[in-house]
């Protein structure tokens, strides 16, 4: 962890040098602008004062042009300083969570569904989520696509594909921090910027007399030009001229509503359409060589992406001419200028738009991908879990540790799972580690399901469908107790069994709204009747009675249990996982610790 510590911060020292360099330079450029504006002024001044025109008019366009020049390289300057201030941003953004776990990202937590197999009790979306720590995705399609993945498991060669992917982009070094750069703009703001540029697209305007228009606009200004030329001779051009000017301007007002229809949403997406022209630049240039970034990439060379939404932007970009009023009047008299983009736009449009949605979804995975990349270059210890074959059940790990909690936080536990025992009932004391353990099984599952690293020295599973019951909660909104919502749980989890692909369950402390009897009655009801529906999980309880059922069942469960050791009156946790059932409790300690004594000698016990 201190080498790619080291590694950030290097890079986002560099990356802040880059930017005040580019600065500096931006700034000389806006003094020399200022300087090239006062010398304008007095050129006409000298040409006043002198009575000469030649020299205001000489002076005035070397002047405007070198003017324009001095634009165009601070304009530069100023592209690049806002880069590398984004890449120190990205650079510093992981430095920041690395120390605290703050992400400039989403978290997710729109994502949230309490009613979801598992995303709520494993902390898949939300604030200290297994997504605040992925997701590096700038773009709403890069989230909707990362948060996919982590909500359902892919087929085995996809998630293979993806572990591929991932390794490759981990090994490209910058290419990754690059990319981040390239769409932080979109960080935040495109929530519905997508939605609008593809309704837009997909909309066509249906100009009346769009193929005449087109033919006319071309030669126009040919049209108008000789008649200007030939004002100077003839008094009947110049009336033409005149009539052609007025012409062209009734015909681009007559198309007004058409041209105000296109400006409305093209004005809000010509600048991002631009930084996506390089983005997908980006992708097209890299050299890739694994099988799923060879083919996304394809996707967009085969189709000329970065070339086509570059068209695009430019010709939005042209249409924005048309704000400014004087250049707005000589265009349009001459060009029909506004007409003209507009046109331009809609055969874009009708060439281009069938092929947009696809090479969006190009980026999002690119972004879903690096997401995962990130683990993987952050976390070297992490590893690339094996997707085990065939349709049985492997869930087995070495090492195993939750990767939400800090490493010096964390421990490790193995366990191993291979058809052979298909629930395993784990019993222990109050915070020794029993839900804890289930959720680290549980979120490392849904790592390496999504071609992600997991948190472990290894990992061997199959494609499994996650099913948890662990946070239950009532709902005042929807009139739900605690124990109703437990019993629609149940339903939804043997359901789940019963109809969906390997179910592996996630069970902590079933029918906690009952009482203590019909809480066992109920549980041992439930386990039996998962052994039926030939159900496969784990199970974690206080109830010792339930541990039994390995004696009934022996071919089908087996116990675990965590304890604890009381040491000087004081309990010691270990959090490891053993084999067996559980024979220490400690809720009469934890009572005593807050100033209640409990008879254990009363009843019987």
């Amino acid at each position: 962890m201190e080498d790619i510590i080291n590694l950030y911060q290097k890079e986002a020292s560099a990356a802040a040098q880059e930017a005040g360099r580019y600065k500096k330079l931006s700034d000389q450029y806006s003094l020399l602008r200022l300087v090239v504006f006062f010398l304008m002024a007095i050129a006409v001044y000298a040409g006043i004062v002198t009575n000469d025109f030649t020299v205001i008019a000489i002076s005035f366009v070397i002047l405007l042009l070198v003017f324009a020049w001095l634009v165009q390289r601070q304009s530069g300057y100023e592209q690049k300083r806002k880069y590398y201030t984004d890449l120190e941003r990205v650079y510093n953004n992981e430095l920041n969570f690395i120390s605290n776990s703050a992400n400039i990202y989403s978290n997710g937590a729109a994502y949230n569904n309490e009613k979801h197999f598992y995303t709520s009790d494993l902390d898949i979306f939300g604030p200290a989520s297994l997504f605040n720590l992925v997701n590096r995705a700038a773009t709403s399609l890069g989230n909707n696509k990362l948060a996919a993945w982590l909500s359902a498991p892919s087929d085995r060669a996809n998630i293979i594909k993806r572990q591929q992917a991932v390794e490759e982009i981990a090994r490209k070094g910058q290419w990754k921090p690059e990319m981040q750069t390239l769409l932080l703009f979109a960080n935040g703001t495109d929530i519905n910027r997508f939605q609008q540029l593809f309704s837009y697209l997909k909309t066509p305007l249906n100009i009346p007399g769009e193929r005449m228009l087109s033919k006319y606009i071309t030669v126009a200004p040919i049209l108008l030009t000789a008649a200007l030329i030939g004002s100077y001779f003839s008094p009947l051009a110049k009336l033409v001229a005149l009539f052609l000017a007025a012409a062209n301007l009734v015909i681009v007002s007559s198309k007004g509503s058409y041209i105000v229809k296109s400006s409305f949403i093209a004005d809000k997406i010509s600048e991002a359409l631009a930084a996506y022209a390089v983005a997908f630049e980006k992708i097209e240039q890299e050299n890739w060589s694994c099988t799923l970034t060879a083919e996304l990439a394809n996707r967009i060379i085969s189709k000329q992406t970065s070339k086509h939404i570059a068209q695009l932007s430019q010709l939005i970009h042209k249409l924005g001419y048309n704000l400014v009023m004087l250049v707005n009047l000589v265009l349009n008299v001459f060009f029909l200028w506004a007409l003209k983009q507009v046109i331009a736009i809609e055969k874009w449009k009708r060439d281009n738009y069938q092929d947009l949605e696809d090479a969006f979804d190009v980026i999002a995975e690119f972004e879903a991908l690096y997401s995962l990349a990130g683990l993987r270059i952050n976390y070297a210890d992490w590893t690339v879990p094996e997707i085990a074959e065939g349709e049985g059940y492997t869930v087995t790990g070495k090492a195993l540790a939750h990767p939400l909690i800090k490493k010096s936080g964390r421990v490790e536990n193995d366990y191993e799972l291979n058809d052979t025992h298909k629930i395993d009932i784990i019993t222990g004391s109050n915070m020794a580690g029993k839900s804890t353990f289930l959720r680290t099984v549980g979120i490392n599952a849904v790592l390496a399901l999504s071609g992600a690293p997991v948190c472990a020295k290894s990992m061997r599973v199959s494609v499994i469908t996650l099913v948890s019951y662990m946070r239950i909660k009532d709902s005042l909104n929807e009139s739900t107790s605690t124990f109703k919502a437990e019993l629609d749980r149940l339903q939804m989890l043997l359901a789940a069994v019963e109809h969906e692909p390997n179910v592996f369950f996630l069970i902590d402390e079933m029918l906690r709204g009952t009482n203590s009897v019909d809480k066992y009655l109920g549980s041992k009801a439930v386990i039996e009747q998962l052994i039926k529906k030939r159900g496969v999980g784990m199970v974690a309880t206080h109830d010792l009675q339930i541990a039994q059922l390995e004696q009934k069942y022996p071919h089908y469960v087996r116990n675990y249990y965590f304890d604890i050791r009381i040491s000087d009156g004081q309990m010691v946790f270990d959090y490891k996982l053993k084999p067996g059932e559980c024979k220490t409790f400690n809720a009469s300690l934890l009572l005593k610790q807050i100033g209640i004594d409990v008879d254990t000698t009363a009843d019987g016990l």
